[in-house]
Order: structure tokens, then C-alpha cells, then sequence
């Protein structure tokens, strides 16, 4: 998929781990997580080795790693069909606001549907003002109808 200013989305291999790995890592930082590329590369290695995430990279010219969004299949019973989970969108800072982040959310749109996924989900931040005007802004729905708990199983 080819974007604006000669960016470049596609879908990441383990051969990307390289490119991947440090905004990854950049991303769990933005959540306040310590930075710790080998933990990020290992990661994303592991879900890439067996299957268990979508990743689509945003390359810019030169070969930059622009940002990154990893979807996680899975199911709904209510729908009694695959769904995906978008569970990390990232766009390095100095290239945001260039129409990065929507060709990562538009690749994995396109990807759901041809995966044949009735819905993409996503949870972020009240505070991500500015994640939560993309989103909106190509078409995600707010959902208001349902409360999210988590139960934390590690101290």
C-alpha cells in the first residue's frame, strides 16, 4: 500500500524486527512503560513466530520506520465471528501529522475485511485527544453501551 509523501504501509514479517522493534518499544514508552528494546524485539518476535499478531509498518523514504500498528485476532460470540483487536497504534513523533497514522488504520481495515473479521476493536486513553480524533475521524464509533473491567493477575 503506498501513502502520502512516499510512505509505504505494509505487512511486517520477522525479517522486520529491526525496523519494528524500536517503536515498539517507543510505544510502551508513550504508556509510561520503562524502555527495554530487547524485551520489545522478543515480544514481537514471539507473536510474529507463532502466528499471534498482524503487524503493518509505515516505511518512509530511506527506509525509516514511521510507525506500526499490531492487530490480535479473536472472536465474538455475540456475532459468532472473527473479529480483530487493534491493541497498538504508534506513529513516531516527527512524523506525525503527516497521514501516517490513517494509512496504518486504513491497512488494517482493509486487512480485516479481506480476512473476512466483522469488526476491528480498540481501547486507548480518555487523555489521547489526538488518537481518539483519528479514529473518529476515519469512522471508528465510540462505544458507550458497555463497561471494561480488568483484573490484574500479576502484582
Amino acid at each position: 500500500m503506498k501513502g502520502s509523501s512516499n510512505v509505504t504501509v505494509r505487512q511486517a514479517t520477522i525479517f522486520d524486527l529491526d525496523l519494528v522493534a524500536p517503536l515498539f518499544d517507543a510505544y510502551r514508552q508513550f504508556y509510561r512503560r520503562p524502555a527495554d528494546l530487547a524485551l520489545a524485539k522478543k515480544f514481537l518476535m514471539e507473536r510474529l513466530h507463532h502466528d499471534e499478531s498482524i503487524i503493518f509498518v509505515a516505511i518512509g523514504e530511506g527506509g525509516a520506520g514511521l510507525g506500526f500498528v499490531q492487530l490480535f485476532p479473536s472472536f465474538s460470540s455475540g456475532a459468532a465471528a472473527r473479529i480483530l483487536i487493534l491493541n497498538d497504534l504508534f506513529v513516531a513523533p516527527d512524523a506525525r501529522r503527516a497521514g501516517v497514522g490513517t494509512l496504518l488504520l486504513r491497512a488494517a481495515a482493509d486487512f480485516g475485511k479481506a480476512s473476512g473479521a466483522v469488526r476491528l476493536t480498540l481501547s486507548t486513553e480518555l487523555t489521547n485527544t489526538s488518537a481518539r480524533a483519528l479514529y473518529e475521524a476515519e469512522g471508528w464509533k465510540l462505544q458507550t453501551d458497555f463497561c471494561v473491567y480488568n483484573l490484574a493477575l500479576t502484582s
